[in-house]
């Protein structure tokens, strides 16, 4: 058995969720079976935290950077600057990054619309293969395409703007996109390059295959969340602890890897209900071997959420119940005698609205020192008993201050 202390974070991306009326007025997480969960909030401590600050885009990149201890209204600089980090592209200060979706257009009553988000989850192999022919024809001086995973991609503007206003493509699901183009100083570059991409994808070899296989193309790109290079303090500076993260997602990578943590790449992670779960908690296993903390990040419940598909997030919470916390728990168990848990979302994705929420999430702290002690008999882990114990920690980021100092 080790002696020092370890401590686990596991994040069950927009697992939060409202009241829905037609399901008895409870949440998904209410709903949900989730045996391990629930034994820790009964043996442990819960409470709500709000992640994103008032004033604050809820995104995953503003309340992850929140629950990992850094004030997103002292350091924020936007969503792409972090997802470049991931992939080892390195900004200079006059850079600006974008995040650049693959996604569908569609037509209804001759307008474009929004039809995918993630154009149907592409592959990360199809996705090499759209990327690498907007590279050929888009790249410049000043315009630079990276391939990241499935839908997920970067643009780099050298000596760009980044006052502009752009929307999250998941924010507009089935609507009509000529009201949410960028805006402001520098719009008409990045509108023009989206028209340009647009023309290029809907010729593609790819992309008429999967038309003739019913599949949702790739057929256009959609920038937003720009954003100059992300500067924060090393989680080692800040708490003289050494950390790995584990994600399938650039941009909790990439927050990781700014917060001076090694980013694991588990293979057949995809951020998706098809994810390698197992990979992910042996990972997080071995690392503890080496690292004194480890965050651990699962992105489906909040994909599902945003599917606005009630069963699979009810799959994805009850999968990170059962495939995750439980054979973590029991395998650091096992490994070590001093631990910490915490168990939380990043933020509130609701299905009524399929996108992101600024209200308070429920959060849960577990010690190795709460074993068989039975304090809130009969508590759930769920919004619910997480507001009627009492303990409403407002400033997000402050969170991880009692997850390793209390």
């Amino acid at each position: 058995m080790k002696e020092t202390m370890k401590y686990i974070v596991l994040l069950g991306d927009g697992m939060a969720d409202n009241p829905i009326e037609d399901r008895a007025g409870e949440t998904p997480l209410q709903i949900s079976r989730t045996v391990c969960m629930d034994a820790l909030a009964q043996m442990g401590e819960m409470g709500l935290v709000k992640t994103v600050p008032e004033g604050m885009p809820p995104g995953s990149d503003v309340a992850n950077l929140s629950v990992l201890g850094y004030d997103p209204g002292r350091y924020y600089s936007g969503r792409a600057p972090i997802e470049a980090a991931s992939i080892g592209v390195d900004l200079f200060d006059s850079d600006v990054a974008f995040r650049c979706n693959l996604v569908t257009l569609g037509k209804k009553d001759g307008s474009l619309v929004m039809d995918d988000y993630s154009a149907g989850h592409i592959s990360s192999d199809d996705a090499r293969i759209v990327i690498r022919e907007l590279k050929k024809q888009l790249d410049d001086r000043e315009i630079r395409f990276y391939p990241g995973v499935s839908y997920r991609h970067l643009m780099v503007w050298k000596q760009g703007e980044d006052s502009m206003s752009t929307t999250p493509p998941h924010d507009i699901t089935g609507r009509q996109i000529e009201g949410f183009l960028p805006k402001g100083s520098g719009s008409e570059k990045i509108a023009d390059l989206m028209d340009r991409a647009r023309g290029l994808l809907a010729s593609l070899e790819i992309n008429r295959n999967k038309l003739s296989r019913g599949e949702k193309p790739a057929n256009a790109i959609w920038l937003w969340g720009q954003g100059r290079a992300l500067k924060i303090p090393k989680f080692t500076t800040k708490y003289a602890l050494s950390g790995s993260v584990i994600s399938a997602v650039d941009l909790v990578k990439g927050l990781g890897i700014s917060a001076g943590f090694e980013s694991i790449d588990v293979e057949g992670a995809t951020g998706y209900l098809d994810t390698n779960y197992k990979g992910k908690v042996q990972a997080a296993l071995d690392a503890l071997e080496s690292v004194d903390f480890v965050y651990l990040h699962v992105e489906a419940p909040d994909e599902a959420s945003h599917k606005g598909s009630f069963e699979e997030k009810i799959q994805a919470i009850e999968d990170f119940d059962t495939k995750i916390v439980k054979p973590l728990l029991d395998g650091i168990e096992n490994k070590f005698k001093k631990f910490r848990i915490m168990v939380l979302p990043d933020h509130q994705t609701p299905l009524s609205i399929k996108t992101h929420a600024s209200g308070p999430v429920p959060f849960l702290i577990y010690s190795s020192e709460d074993r068989s002690k039975k304090k809130n008999e009969g508590t759930g882990y769920n919004e619910r008993d997480a507001k009627k114990s009492g303990l409403f920690i407002k400033q997000g980021w402050k969170l991880m201050d009692r997850f390793i100092k209390n």
